[in-house]
């Protein structure tokens, strides 16, 4: 039963009352496993272009942007930076004076000096105990180096979002995240006329964060590059969070008031929605390298992109093939032949269907917005990637798993998960105008079937939590997808602070 302080707060929020119901009946009902068909593998599902295929995409990306093509880097940097510290957090609060030989603590001293934000840190040791980080390791204090990086009174890390984080060494000093993604999107997102478009999603509490360290980067960078940077930023928005609820499904409260959480990254499709360009990329902000190593990231952000262009170029002649009403047996028979083989796609009816009929469910099927994603071999365990589904109305389509959307119970499905051959790491282009130059609206083509429940704590309450459909998950579920594979070489991800240590983030 709904109070009124309830429903002043859900108008406040921006979401309905049914809304409301329709998110606590989810955690009643919970969400359906997807079906799969099979695993995308080359030649099912992931494409693998020859070194002329590349070569011929990365021109056709030069061409869209010579001839005035709109491009934006979408970057979701509004994740905290703490779980890259778990093990430092871990180290200070136990009883323990010195990190276990071998453990990831005692590793990360043993490479202090190689990690980027040794400068500051060394300024932070003088500052809080008037001795440098060596001085203090030599005397055996390592909880004050760590607590340094990570507590409030010294670097703040442990609190800080990732993009504000100092990763890498570069010619003037040393870089964070959010400027590496500028670098990049200077060298591979240029417009003609000199213009490097950025979106970056942020927590309001870190967005003063941003701005000031952006005052002080884009200057820098639009000198040295020649171009002209335009950063937006935008925050989660309050009518995407979900409500929370107790163990029993029943609204979780705190002083008398619903509580609600937000919804995961697959809110932030209403983000992308306000776009204005033609064309979207969105990698994650931790995905970055120094300039001396980035070559493979932007050949292949080229390739990935100059494909995207192939695949709308020939979806658009189609298009304008059927408004014609001058298409041929033959011509859907092509058409149909397109969307198998570029993307997977398959349905009844392909074969049911015939002239007039065909030709509009074609029509379709062909106009929403599109993605190419890159998809790398998977060297670990196999796990959430891409995989060929079973959609509800019969067809099939390229759709991006997290393994928790799969039912393991099912030998066939874990066979088909055990013999997946790449994961996702989160590198996709994306047009998102329609064949008239109109904007798609991207939150009507979500599947709102996608999503998980979480098991989380407030105040040392239990309470579950609704995650709605992943950005590149449920949330892109009826765009039309191709997969293609990209090099190890572009994922480079900084998940702990130990992967600064990694040669391609140390220059080691």
């Amino acid at each position: 039963m709904l109070t009124t302080d309830d429903k002043e707060l859900l108008k406040k929020r921006g979401i309905s009352e049914a809304q409301l119901e329709s998110q606590l009946n989810r955690f009643k009902t919970g969400f359906p496993y997807l079906k799969i068909y099979d695993s995308a593998r080359p030649g099912e599902g992931i494409t693998v272009l020859d070194a002329e295929g590349e070569k011929a995409a990365v021109a056709r990306w030069d061409k869209f942007l010579a001839d005035g093509g709109t491009v934006t880097k979408f970057v979701p940097a509004s994740g905290a930076a703490s779980r890259m510290f778990k093990a430092l957090f871990a180290f200070v609060d136990s009883a323990d004076e010195r990190a276990a030989e071998g453990s990831d603590v005692d590793k990360l001293l043993k490479g202090i000096h190689d990690v980027a934000f040794f400068g500051e840190l060394n300024a932070a040791c003088e500052r809080l105990h008037g001795k440098s980080v060596d001085q203090l390791l030599a005397e055996g204090k390592q909880k004050e180096v760590i607590a340094a990086i990570i507590k409030e009174e010294g670097l703040n890390y442990g609190n800080l979002p990732k993009g504000l984080l100092t990763f890498h060494h570069a010619a003037e000093g040393t870089r964070t995240p959010v400027e590496e993604q500028l670098m990049e999107g200077a060298q591979s997102a240029r417009q003609a006329d000199g213009a490097v478009n950025m979106h970056l999603t942020v927590s309001g509490s870190h967005r003063a964060g941003f701005e000031k360290k952006l005052a002080e980067a884009v200057p820098a960078i639009e000198s040295r590059m020649g171009v002209k940077i335009h950063v937006d930023m935008s925050e989660q928005k309050a009518s995407t969070d979900t409500v929370a609820v107790n163990e029993d499904n029943t609204p979780f409260r705190e002083d008398g008031q619903l509580v609600f959480r937000p919804g995961g990254h697959g809110a932030l499709i209403q983000n992308l929605n306000e776009i204005g360009t033609e064309v979207v990329f969105i990698k994650n902000i931790d995905n970055v390298v120094p300039d001396n190593q980035r070559a493979a990231t932007l050949q292949y952000k080229k390739v990935i992109a100059g494909y995207l262009m192939e695949l709308h170029d020939k979806a658009a002649a189609y298009v304008g093939l059927i408004d014609s009403r001058s298409f041929s047996d033959g011509d859907l028979n092509e058409i149909c032949g397109f969307l198998r083989s570029k993307f997977s796609f398959d349905a009844p009816e392909l074969d049911a269907l015939k002239g007039e009929e065909l030709a509009d469910y074609l029509r379709s099927k062909l106009d929403r917005p599109m993605r190419v994603c890159g998809m790398v071999r998977n060297e670990g365990e196999p796990g959430g990637g891409p995989y060929i589904t079973r959609d509800a109305d019969g067809s099939r389509s390229l759709q991006i798993l997290e393994s928790s959307q799969i039912d393991l119970s099912k030998e066939e499905n874990r066979d088909m998960m055990a013999k997946a051959t790449h994961f996702n790491p989160v590198d996709l282009v994306c047009y998102v105008r329609d064949y008239n130059g109109g904007k798609y609206d991207l939150p009507s083509y979500v599947d709102h079937e996608t999503g998980f429940i979480s098991s989380k704590s407030l105040h040392g309450r239990s309470l579950k939590a609704l995650e709605l459909p992943g950005l590149w998950n449920g949330a892109m579920s009826d765009w039309l997808t191709a997969f293609v594979e990209v090099p190890i070489a572009t994922f480079n991800p900084v998940k702990t602070v130990n992967d600064l240590l990694r040669p391609v983030h140390s220059g080691k």
